[in-house]
């Protein structure tokens, strides 16, 4: 049997409508219920009636409850803050019964207006302190959320170049001077195996990194000239082999682009030096085999033999002991291929002073010893020993010029991906080669 419920009861139970309500149910339901004629539902409409206003005078009895709680509160504060008032005002009447009592009247309310007066000053700052720590706490927070978004926007830009820097890409980079880059790019800078070429000077096949030479690579230039072997930051830096247009060939050490430590420098009318360099010049120890035949093996300073050192001639002379500046200077002896020796003190090539056990010269007043002379030969043969055990560098070299080689092909492949991207560009979407 269906029991029709109140207003009030409605309304507290239907707050949230169900997954099955059903309008047209209800609505049939309420209508029925209108068309019966009973005295049970005359009963039900009459106590609807009495109870709504039954519900009013309990709802709203709480409210009054609480404002009278309200207004106690407020005149037990003010009670209070009279009493507190008072107690100076009395206390000026009743402990000074020496003075007049206007005196002490005008002593009272002027010690509690000051009193009053202080005390509404302070409880205006205490009502207006939580306005201003809101206002704080407002600030502080907004600033709080600028400062978090902003870093969000900074971590977010800074993962994007992270990306497009690691993502790597075939381009064909075009400059304004005529040069143009095809193969491997980082981060928009040529990075991997790529191709450069020169508009006026020649190309570069090998390693990038950043944008510069780094890795291995070959290197050539318009007038016939061509590098193989190790760069670092742009550089010829390491072993490699660099062939000059006129003939000569350096295989060796390199240091930011020039021949530096042990080396071999062969030129095209075949002398040939052993030894070590320094910026590009012969400068150490080393031996050098001229065309004509003629060796030497000994120190160098600024590609000229200086110190000691042991100079052979073709046709069998040989000098031993000191040079300066690629002549014999200071000490020494010259052997003829007889055997005559002439020893002494040589100054630019000439012998000027000869050591006192020469018979072929007579004695000098300036005499040289002879013995001293022997020690610089022996220190010019110790020399010599030290030329020939430079380090050889032939198989560090052979395997910097094979690694070059395979740079250049990965990087001529990368070339050639990178010219069918951008045909593929060009025929498709018709973007042209960007031009730097």
């Amino acid at each position: 049997m269906h029991q029709k419920k109140s207003e009030i009861q409605i309304g507290k139970e239907s707050t949230g409508i169900s997954s099955d309500f059903n309008p047209k149910l209800y609505n049939s339901i309420h209508h029925k219920h209108h068309h019966i004629s009973s005295p049970i539902h005359h009963h039900h409409k009459i106590h609807n009636k009495i109870k709504p206003s039954k519900s009013l005078f309990f709802f709203n009895f709480p409210q009054l409850y609480s404002l009278s709680l309200a207004g106690l509160r407020r005149l037990r504060h003010r009670l209070r803050f009279v009493l507190l008032l008072s107690f100076p005002f009395f206390y000026f009447l009743l402990s000074r019964p020496t003075h007049s009592f206007f005196f002490n009247f005008l002593s009272a309310f002027a010690f509690s207006a000051a009193l009053f007066f202080v005390l509404s000053l302070k409880f205006k700052s205490s009502q207006s302190l939580p306005i201003v720590l809101t206002v704080k706490r407002w600030n502080r927070w907004r600033h709080w959320r600028l400062w978090r978004r902003r870093w969000r926007w900074r971590d977010k830009k800074e993962e994007r170049n992270k990306l497009t820097s690691t993502l790597v890409v075939f381009e064909v980079r075009v400059y304004s001077n005529g040069d143009v880059y095809e193969g491997e790019m980082k981060g928009g800078k040529c990075s991997g195996s790529g191709v450069y070429y020169y508009s006026m000077s020649g190309r570069y096949e090998g390693d990038w990194v950043d944008g510069k030479y780094d890795g291995f690579g070959v290197e050539t230039w318009s007038k016939g000239s061509r590098y193989k072997g190790q760069y670092r930051d742009g550089f010829r830096h390491g072993f490699g082999v660099y062939r000059f247009y006129t003939g000569d060939v350096y295989a060796g050490e390199w240091l930011n682009g020039h021949s530096h430590g042990s080396g071999v420098h062969t030129c095209d009318d075949g002398s040939r030096f052993v030894g070590q360099f320094k910026w590009g010049v012969k400068h150490g120890l080393g031996h050098y085999h001229f065309r004509n035949g003629d060796t030497y093996a000994g120190e160098y300073f600024a590609d000229k033999m200086h110190g000691f050192g042991v100079y052979c001639f073709a046709n069998g002379h040989r000098y031993e002991g000191t040079w300066h500046e690629g002549k014999r200077h200071g000490l020494g002896m010259y052997t003829f291929r007889n055997g005559e020796t002439q020893s002494g003190h040589w100054q630019n090539g000439v012998l000027d002073i000869p050591s006192t056990q020469n018979a072929t010269y007579p004695v000098s007043p300036v005499g040289v010893n002879h013995s001293r002379v022997l020690n610089m030969v022996q220190e010019a043969r110790r020399a010599v020993e030290k030329a020939y055990d430079v380090a050889k560098v032939d198989e560090r070299v052979n395997r910097a010029v094979s690694a070059a080689n395979r740079a250049a092909n990965a990087a001529r492949v990368a070339a050639i991906k990178a010219e069918k991207n951008e045909m593929h560009h060009i025929n498709n979407e018709s973007i042209s080669i960007p031009i730097l």
